[in-house]
Formats: structure tokens, C-alpha cells, sequence
């Protein structure tokens, strides 16, 4: 069996193309591999086609239309990718195919207004996946909610979930590494460091995150790094009077893998916030509990494999600053907590997420396709 695999791949500036480098790594030792082949179809017995919602996976979206194969969906909502490459027609067209005629005059509506689609929750309610899910051989998932989603547009379709892979750099930086980084920006040992990390859009709850760390701060002995580019220039300038020149904040842009490790090494805790939910899984989350970080999830389907004592999980909605203000007062003041919470994080995700079972799940629902294709 030979599988094609198609994916963005680093450098892309994508999550997806450094989960994709290191699922490969994984995969190529089971079997023939072929990676983004031009032809999708020719001698390969399975092609294999990451997804995600942005334009880096637009052929590729084309790919596993014309020739099937088993799709990942890395977001389950693949609204933002409509909207961000389809003219309106097409756009109409793709939204009618989803959800009938009736929703003609709603999707004109989201079409006007498209511009607050990165914040507004209606948006990430039509996810739009019905096509792909239509024509994909098996789909392959990496948490119950996506999961979920799948079967709502389709029905009898094959959905494999997955535990999104976690795979330890080979070379991690040392400690002393991270007590010299620390030092650097004056960050003293006893201080606890929590960071926010990736790209910058709405739906990570910056805003709500600063507005809960100024309450802490005030009363805790505590530091927050936002690491990452803003996606949204609205977003952006909300932010920067509470970021810029702000006692207690350390402000860095986007990180090369190196760096990543290393400010991920550095810290003592991790946000990871996401509403409205897209039914991602996180691979920032993922990374930073398998090095044995305290992770702050947003509760729900996309988070629940997680054990409860592995985690701390803040409620979406009217509570989620009041939350995130205790968590933080919580963590700073009892940082053993934050220990204990970490290292029960890395046993989760090194026994459930580690790369040879992960390849090996993914290795048995590519064989299991290529089996039912021969029948």
C-alpha cells in the first residue's frame, strides 16, 4: 500500500504543517509514503489530505475532492476557509449545498457582514464540511466534538478520532537555557510565568486573558508572555493599550520552532482558550501539557478526553473572566499545584499522544480504507 500525503509542511508559518512534519516522521517507517505528489492519483493506493481553515490548504481541498481519500480535519469548521477564498457566488453555491435552499437569504446575510466572522459565533455554527465529508473514504478526527460535527452533515460516513500527536523536539532546551532566557528579561525564579501562545485572533480570549491578568496582577507575584503575530488588525489595536509599556506583560511576535520550545520550556503555566469553538484540538495545548505545564482549556466536547485532575478547564461565557482571574490568583500563590497538574498533563499525553501509537492508529484507518477499496 502506498499513501499520499498532502499537507502544508514547514516553514509554513501553520500548525498544521509542523503537526504534519512530525505525523510523518512517525508514518514513513510502516510504509511507502509519497508526499504532495502533483498527481493525487497516480500510484498511490491511499491519498491522505490535511485540512485546516485557511487558504495554505486550498489545493489541497481540491485534491481530495477530485481524488478521495481519507481527509483530517484539523478544524471542523472550515466556514473561515470559505469565506476567505470563494467570491460571493461561490460562496452562496457552497453554503446552499451545505444546509438547502431555505438558508439562501442567511448565507447573503454572513456573506455582508463577513468581516466579523472572526469573532461572531454564528459563523463557527455552519461549519460547512458536507462536501468533503461527502466525498472523503473515511474521515479522520482528533476529538469528539469534530467528530460529531461530521456525522451531522453526513450521515453512515467513516470517522476515525485520533489523539492529536505529541512529539518531544530532539533538542529541548536545557535548564539552564531556560534560567538564562528568564534572566534575561528579569524574570526571577520565584516568579511565576504564564504564557499565551500562536496566532493572535478573537476567538483565544485575549482581551478577556488581559483583562483577568491586571486583576491578578495586583495582588500576585506574576508574569504574562504573549508570544505570536495578531491576526486581526482590529484585534491588534483593542489590545495594545493593554499590552504596551505595561508592567508585568513581555510582548513577543512570532516563534521559530527553537524559540517556541524554549519559551514553552520557560514558563510555569499556559492559556489556551478558544470560544467560539471550531472543534479543534490545540496543538499548542498538546505540546505544553506533554512538557508538564498547567494548561487553562475552555470547557467543552473539543477538550473532554482530557482527565479533569490534567487540566484546568474555564467555562465560555459570562463567567470566563471572573474564571480565569481565580485560576491565575490560584496558581501563582500554590505554584505546586501548577506542578502537580503539569506532570499529570505529560502522563496523559505521552501514554494517549505519543507518535508511534498515533502513527500506528493512523496507519490502521489508512489500511482499513485501502482493504474496503479492494472489496
Amino acid at each position: 500500500m502506498t499513501v499520499g500525503y498532502f499537507s502544508p509542511l514547514p516553514p509554513a508559518r501553520s500548525g498544521v504543517a509542523d503537526y504534519s512534519a512530525e505525523l510523518l516522521r512517525a508514518l514513513t517507517p510502516l510504509g511507502s509514503v509519497r508526499v504532495n505528489a502533483r498527481d493525487a492519483a497516480a500510484g498511490i493506493d491511499v491519498p491522505l489530505y490535511h485540512l485546516g481553515n485557511n487558504r495554505l490548504h486550498g489545493e489541497i481541498y481540491g485534491h481530495a475532492l477530485k481524488t478521495p481519500g481519507v481527509a483530517v480535519l484539523h478544524d471542523a469548521v472550515l466556514h473561515h476557509f470559505f469565506l476567505g477564498g470563494e467570491n460571493e457566488r461561490e460562496y452562496l453555491a457552497e453554503f446552499v449545498y451545505n444546509y438547502g435552499h431555505w438558508s439562501e437569504d442567511l448565507a447573503r446575510e454572513l456573506w455582508r457582514r463577513r468581516s466579523r466572522s472572526a469573532a461572531d459565533p454564528e459563523y463557527f455554527r455552519y461549519p460547512m464540511i458536507k462536501r468533503v465529508a461527502e466525498r472523503s473514504r473515511a474521515v479522520i478526527v482528533h476529538n469528539p466534538r469534530a467528530a460529531a460535527l461530521v456525522h451531522e452533515h453526513v450521515r453512515g460516513v467513516t470517522v476515525h478520532e485520533i489523539p492529536h500527536l505529541f512529539a518531544l523536539p530532539a533538542d529541548l532546551p536545557s535548564r539552564s537555557d531556560v534560567i538564562r532566557w528568564r534572566a534575561g528579561l528579569g524574570i526571577a525564579s520565584h516568579t511565576f510565568l504564564v504564557g499565551v501562545f500562536g496566532h493572535l485572533r478573537e476567538s483565544k480570549r485575549l482581551l478577556a486573558l488581559l483583562r483577568a491578568f491586571h486583576r491578578v496582577r495586583r495582588a500576585a507575584d506574576i508574569v504574562l508572555l504573549v508570544a505570536g503575530d495578531f491576526v486581526s488588525s482590529d484585534l491588534a489595536r483593542a489590545a495594545e493599550p493593554m499590552l504596551a509599556n505595561v508592567a508585568g506583560i513581555v510582548r513577543i511576535g512570532y516563534l521559530n520552532e527553537r524559540d517556541f520550545w524554549l519559551c514553552a520550556s520557560a514558563v510555569d503555566a499556559c492559556i489556551n482558550l478558544r470560544y467560539p469553538m471550531a472543534g479543534e484540538t490545540s496543538g499548542i495545548a498538546i505540546r505544553l501539557m506533554g512538557l508538564g505545564k498547567a494548561v487553562l482549556v475552555s470547557a467543552g466536547e473539543e477538550t473532554s478526553r482530557f482527565p479533569e485532575a490534567a487540566c484546568v478547564r474555564v467555562d465560555p461565557g459570562h463567567a470566563e473572566e471572573d474564571m480565569l482571574a481565580e485560576y491565575l490568583m490560584w496558581l501563582a500563590r500554590c505554584p505546586d499545584d501548577a506542578r502537580a497538574i503539569g506532570q499529570r498533563a505529560a502522563e496523559h499525553i505521552r501514554e494517549h499522544h505519543a507518535p508511534a501509537r498515533v502513527a500506528g492508529l493512523y496507519w490502521r484507518a489508512l489500511t482499513d480504507c485501502y482493504h474496503r477499496g479492494k472489496s
